[in-house]
């Protein structure tokens, strides 16, 4: 068994000689299976949960409030991308009203087994595009240099090296060493107002994990950015909307004047959009445009859980599947971007929705990405839960044996693997 971790009031964490961890699905304490727990991954970061003690397992569950004298704070870990998690932490927090939410991170249950760290987790994307040991800061500030030094008035490459070396943004970084996925941030406004929206907290009760961009870059600015990386990057990906802005549907115009102008001087690499999928018109010119691949966001498959987390303006649920089966309709690759979350993504109903969108629209490809948010907010955010948890491997294999033609990930895919179904090689 994989034994409890807890941290002291000065962050120093410990694991207990006897108590065995404690798992969460949605708001349910539940044993975690030895093997859902893997080592955890090298770039996975621990965090304390401040006002919450940790909840171990011995016959039955029980909240430790301290040990040997030292009061016990519970411990999550944040995996590095590529990886889902099953299970969240089995915590207390002894007066709610006094422990404010936490920071925008997807929490994750950890434990100490056999001399090492074990986080509830499941790799579910085997692209190494970036892994940790592919970005070194020393090897990418002279790359930022260059860049800049060959477009020093380029306001889009000074956003991106704030986002590379403020944020750490993987894909910034990719940009300036070009290679794989670059950003293209356009949108300043949206028309949604996400719960666990990473830019732009409208109600203050946490701070966003960075600021929205304020200026869409002109359409010089996006092309002398895109072209060269299209034209040189190996499995070259430009990307329209990003953590660091709001909905680019909204700019639709500037995007499709700059898909055409870079397909009109390349046709190399992959020209793709990440978003809520609100406007099924504006996704459908820039198919016709040249676009090559589209991401649609969602936390659910139930139209009123997924308004309680998005908060739309002026759109709902129907227009977001609407998006995602015209861009199929028009010879996109297609997938969705799923914000998953134990004990709410692996409810039966959620599941059902989710084979019937695939068989509605013909999506190619499910991207499991961990919902950064506290489980409180989270959870007090949706409407009360239908249906039983089957647990998040089990909707893994689930997809597998009923979808067999969709594939499971975790990155957005180059053109070079489109209809590859790379998780084949992946056991879940």
């Amino acid at each position: 068994m994989a034994f409890l971790v807890f941290a002291d009031r000065h962050e120093q964490i410990y694991d207990h000689p006897t108590l065995e961890m404690g798992g969460a699905s949605g708001d349910s304490w539940v044993r975690v299976p030895d093997e859902e727990l893997i080592p955890i991954p090298e770039g996975t970061r621990l965090f304390t949960m401040p006002g919450a003690h940790p909840v171990s397992y011995r016959g039955a569950f029980k909240p430790v409030k301290a040990v040997s004298r030292r009061r016990a704070v519970a411990v999550a870990a944040f995996l590095p991308p590529g990886y889902m998690r099953s299970h969240l932490p089995a915590v207390l927090y002894p007066d709610p009203s006094v422990a404010p939410y936490l920071p925008l991170w997807a929490y994750t249950a950890v434990g100490w087994r056999d001399g090492q760290f074990v986080a509830a987790a499941v790799q579910v994307d085997p692209m190494d595009h970036q892994e940790p040991g592919q970005y070194d800061d020393r090897t990418l500030l002279p790359f930022i240099q260059k860049r800049l030094a060959e477009q020093p008035t380029n306001r889009l490459l000074h956003q991106l090296k704030r986002c590379a070396t403020e944020y750490h943004c993987l894909c910034a970084k990719n940009g300036f060493y070009r290679r794989w996925e670059a950003p293209l941030p356009v949108a300043f406004t949206c028309n949604a107002d996400c719960v666990g929206c990473i830019s732009l907290q409208t109600e203050g009760l946490v701070p966003a994990s960075h600021e929205r961009v304020t200026m869409a870059p002109t359409l010089e600015e996006l092309c002398a950015m895109a072209l060269p990386h299209l034209a040189e990057a190996e499995e070259a990906i430009v990307s329209f909307g990003q953590g660091c802005e709001g909905e680019p549907l909204l700019q639709e115009a500037l995007i499709e004047a700059s898909i055409e102008r870079l397909r009109a001087q390349t046709d190399r690499g992959t020209i793709h959009l990440n978003t809520n999928g609100s406007l099924p018109r504006v996704v459908e010119r820039l198919c016709q445009a040249g676009l090559d691949s589209i991401r649609v966001s969602l936390n659910s498959t139930q139209p009123d859980a997924y308004a309680a987390y998005y908060r739309p303006k002026g759109y709902s649920f129907t227009h977001v599947v609407e998006s995602i089966r015209t861009a199929k309709a028009c010879g996109r690759y297609t997938s969705i971007n799923l914000l998953v979350f134990p004990g709410v993504s692996d409810r039966e109903e959620e599941v059902e929705g989710l084979l019937r969108l695939v068989a509605e629209t013909g999506l190619e490809l499910i991207q499991m990405k961990n919902l950064n948010i506290d489980p409180r907010r989270y959870l007090a955010s949706l409407p009360p839960p239908r249906g039983r948890a089957i647990g998040m491997r089990e909707l893994l294999r689930t997809i597998r044996r009923e979808a067999p033609q969709v594939d499971i990930g975790y990155f957005n895919r180059p053109k070079e693997h489109f209809g590859r179904a790379l998780s084949a090689a992946l056991s879940f």
